[in-house]
């Protein structure tokens, strides 16, 4: 359980039970638990909607965006503004791309980001709970986006070293296969909609490749914010459309 234990320490900022040393290469390797930590933290954002939702929607939707902020510790929201702030600086430079990415302060561009993205968050999950969709299919879509990050490592070229390098020569593209098609099946059981997800991450995949010509950390980081954004909208467009029927 080591190599679990490091994702999720690497990943969120829940408390692990064994005190665990910073490993590069074991660091990497954990890549493969991904997927899990995702599914723990999407079972922690369902808890708290369900939760608050016994109130009203919108405290359902706050307490799941709080604990989905707070489980993370803001890690890949950081990757959202990051990269786009350097989209909106860099005008298609490459140097400058790279140079505004590594800047740790935050611009005009990265901050309407940040605010867009808690925004959209917050109404699809508050429409959603008004809705009545299962708690349990907002399981699998932290889940989804994790695998994401997974694939993109494996499938894109890094821009500079970094962890996204490394995650991607440490971990198996059968590891990949293995956790799709085991979403697949809790998709189909919980939310038949969310086997659509694959396209959202083949989309992002796509972006950075035209867009940026590779991956970052940074660029992970943002697509699992987009992806599991775009999967909420996927999710309350299906509940809606079944609702409607």
């Amino acid at each position: 359980m080591r190599g679990f234990f490091l994702a999720l320490q690497f990943l969120t900022r829940i408390p692990v039970p064994v005190r665990l040393e910073y490993d590069a290469g074991a660091l990497a390797r954990s890549a493969v638990w991904f997927p899990a930590v995702g599914l723990l933290l999407g079972s922690l954002v369902a808890g708290a909607a369900w939760l608050g939702a016994q109130i009203d929607p919108w405290l359902g939707a706050l307490l799941a965006l709080g604990v989905w902020v707070w489980s993370t510790g803001g890690l890949h929201l950081d990757g959202l503004a990051d990269l786009f702030d350097a989209l909106g600086a860099a005008h298609r430079d490459r140097g400058r791309f790279l140079e505004v990415l590594a800047d740790p302060h935050l611009g005009a561009f990265g901050a309407l980001a940040l605010m867009q993205q808690l925004i959209a968050k917050l109404v699809l999950l508050m429409l959603l709970i008004k809705l009545g969709a299962g708690f349990w299919a907002l399981v699998l879509i932290p889940a989804w986006a994790r695998l994401g990050a997974m694939w993109w490592s494996q499938t894109l070229p890094p821009l500079k070293p970094g962890l996204g390098e490394r995650f991607a020569w440490k971990t198996s593209g059968w590891v990949s296969w293995g956790w799709l098609a085991g979403l697949v099946a809790m998709a189909l059981w919980l939310a038949p909609v969310l086997v659509a997800v694959p396209v959202l991450i083949l989309g992002w995949r796509q972006f950075l490749s035209t867009r940026v010509g590779g991956m970052t950390g940074d660029c992970l980081g943002a697509g699992v914010e987009v992806t599991e954004t775009l999967a909420l909208l996927l999710l309350l467009s299906g509940n809606w459309l079944l609702a409607s029927v």
